[in-house]
């Protein structure tokens, strides 16, 4: 049973650092994106892995909660992409 854990909580690590790498080409990615539909996908991406990084602290501490703060960031991230993108080609969010 040990070994089973001493595997899970090896996996974890990898994952957070695996993760938190692909965080950080996000951030890169938005400060020399060359266009601004690159910056916005790379915006987009860093939601993604923000929730990836919350459901694996779920993971590891054990809790439920986390589960339920990474749906709420996934629809306002979802949202906030979509105003975004709007803005950016029309210039205005609402018609």
């Amino acid at each position: 049973m040990t070994l089973a854990m001493d595997l899970m909580n090896y996996a974890l690590i990898a994952a957070f650092v695996v993760i938190g790498l692909c965080q950080m080409m996000a951030m890169i990615r938005v400060v020399i994106g060359p266009s601004t539909g690159d910056r916005i996908l790379a915006l987009d991406t860093m939601v993604v892995n923000a929730i990836g990084l919350i459901v694996l602290m779920g993971i590891a501490q054990g809790t439920r909660v986390y589960f339920e703060v990474s749906l709420i960031i996934a629809m306002l991230g979802f949202v906030s992409t979509v105003a975004y993108a709007r803005f950016v080609l029309r210039g205005d969010i609402i018609e």
